[in-house]
C-alpha cells in the first residue's frame, strides 16, 4: 500500500449535506477537502423525497470535489435515527492456523459468528461492535492478533436498524452515483472521535444537537452501552424565531446563525437587526435582547428533555458528565443552559482539524477516523496476507500530475 489513502464520509443531515475527504498519511489524517449542501427531501434524518435528497448529495460532492480535484466513486454514510437499537452477542470459533496463531480470519470469522442472531424479518444488522476478545477463557482481551490459542471468543455489540430506513438511505446514496462502502452508526464515529479514553471508561453521555434530532449515546467502561434519539433540535429554535418575528424560515435561519445568544443576559442591547415582516415589504428592527427572549426557552426545554432521556435510560447522573457536539451547540449561551439545565459536568467537543474546527463536522470527521481504525486497517492486513493490493477501496479519485501516474501504475496490479 502506497503511504496515501483517501477516505470520504458523507453525513445526511436535516439542515445540510456535508461530504468530507480525508487523505491518510503515514497512519495520520488530513482533511483535505469538505463539501456542504442545502438539504432537502430529509427530515429528522429520513428520507422523504428520494430525488431531492440525490440533488442534495450530489451537490454536496461536487463542491468536495471541486476544492480538491478529485472524482469521488466510493463513500462511507453516517446513520442515525430513531430506529437504530443495540443487542450484545457472543460469538466463538476454534483457531485454525495450525501453529495457534490468531491471524485476521480469525477474528473475521469470530465476528461473523456474533452476527448470527434472531432478528425480526423488518430489521437488519448495519454493523458488529466488538467490546472484548477473549482467548482460550482470558478476557479483556482489545486485539488478538498473534497471539497464541485454541479457542477465539467474542463479546460485542449489534447494531441493527429498520431495513427500510437502511435501504431508502442506500439507494439516495446510489442514485448519486455514489457506491456505499458502509453505513456508521454516527454516535459510534462521534463517540471514538469527541471522547477521551477516560470519559469512555467512567460513563459518558455524548449529545449531538442537530437540526431536526438529537441523539444521546451512552459510552461506559470503553463500550457504547445505549443509544436513542429525541424528535428536538436546532429547526425548533429557528421555528420559534420565525414565528416571534413573523418572518420567513429562511431568513430566520440566517438571523439565528448571524445574531442569537441563548442566555438573555448576555445579549447586547446595542447588537439590532432589520427584518422583513411576512406578507409585507415593512421591516421592523429587533435587538439581539428581543431574540434572545425567544431562543431561551426552547434551549432550556431542549436540555430538559436530554436530561429526562438520560434519566431514562439510567444515566443522567453519569459520572463523566455530559459531552455536546453537533451544529446547535455552536450557539453562543447553549453552553451555560445546558451546564444549568443538566446540573452536572457539560464540554463541547470540537474536531481539532484545519478547516472543520466546529461541532457540526464532529460526525462526519467521526466516520473517516472509525473507518481508518476500525475497518480499513482490519481490510488491508486481510490484503496484504492474501493479494498484495495497492490501491484504496475508498475512493476513486483522479488527480493531475504525479497522482495520474500512480494510478495508472497500480492498474497493473489489479
Amino acid at each position: 500500500m502506497s503511504g496515501n489513502d483517501i477516505i470520504v464520509s458523507l453525513d445526511i443531515g436535516t439542515s445540510k449535506v456535508r461530504a468530507i475527504i480525508g487523505e491518510v498519511i503515514n497512519g495520520s489524517i488530513n482533511i483535505i477537502g469538505v463539501g456542504s449542501a442545502e438539504s432537502e427531501g430529509i427530515r429528522k434524518g429520513a428520507i422523504v423525497d428520494i430525488d431531492q435528497s440525490v440533488q442534495s448529495i450530489r451537490n454536496a460532492i461536487d463542491h468536495a470535489e471541486r476544492m480538491v480535484g478529485i472524482t469521488i466513486s466510493e463513500v462511507y454514510v453516517g446513520i442515525t435515527g430513531n430506529h437504530i437499537s443495540l443487542q450484545s452477542s457472543h460469538g466463538v470459533v476454534a483457531v485454525q492456523n495450525e501453529d495457534r496463531e490468531i491471524g485476521e480470519d480469525d477474528i473475521e470469522r469470530v465476528i461473523q459468528a456474533a452476527r448470527v442472531i434472531a432478528l425480526p424479518p423488518e430489521r437488519e444488522i448495519i454493523g458488529v461492535v466488538p467490546k472484548q476478545y477473549l482467548v482460550d477463557g482470558q478476557e479483556g482481551i482489545q486485539d488478538p492478533r498473534g497471539m497464541i490459542g485454541v479457542r477465539l471468543e467474542v463479546e460485542a455489540t449489534i447494531v441493527t436498524g429498520a431495513k427500510t430506513s437502511i435501504h431508502n438511505l442506500k439507494r439516495v446514496v446510489e442514485k448519486a452515483d455514489l457506491h456505499v462502502g458502509g453505513l456508521i452508526l454516527m454516535s459510534l464515529a462521534s463517540g471514538q472521535l469527541a471522547l477521551t479514553k477516560d470519559e469512555k471508561n467512567v460513563g459518558t453521555v455524548l449529545v449531538e444537537v442537530g437540526a431536526g434530532s438529537t441523539t444521546l449515546a451512552v459510552f461506559e467502561s470503553g463500550n457504547l452501552v445505549a443509544t436513542s434519539t429525541l424528535p428536538i433540535g436546532g429547526e425548533y429554535i429557528t421555528s420559534d424565531i420565525a414565528y416571534g418575528l413573523h418572518t420567513q424560515m429562511d431568513i430566520a435561519d440566517r438571523i439565528k446563525l448571524k445574531y442569537a445568544c441563548a442566555v438573555v443576559d448576555d445579549a447586547a442591547a446595542d447588537q439590532v437587526f432589520k427584518v422583513t415582516r411576512m406578507g409585507s415589504n415593512v421591516e421592523k428592527e429587533f435587538s439581539q435582547i428581543d431574540l434572545a427572549n425567544i431562543v431561551e426557552p426552547r434551549a432550556q426545554e431542549i436540555f430538559q428533555l436530554i436530561r429526562a432521556e438520560a434519566h431514562r435510560l439510567g444515566y443522567g447522573d453519569a459520572s463523566g458528565g455530559f459531552v455536546l457536539t453537533g451544529g446547535a451547540v455552536s450557539m453562543p449561551g447553549m453552553l451555560s443552559i445546558a451546564q444549568v439545565e443538566l446540573a452536572t459536568s457539560v464540554r463541547i467537543a470540537t474536531p481539532e482539524y484545519i478547516g472543520v474546527r466546529d461541532p457540526s463536522f464532529t460526525s462526519g470527521v467521526g466516520i473517516i477516523q472509525f473507518v481508518h481504525k476500525n475497518i480499513r486497517n482490519r481490510h488491508l492486513s486481510q490484503n496484504k496476507k492474501t493479494v498484495t493490493k495497492t490501491v484504496s477501496k475508498t475512493a476513486s479519485v483522479k488527480k493531475e500530475g504525479w497522482f495520474e501516474r500512480m494510478k495508472n501504475l497500480v492498474k497493473d496490479f489489479i
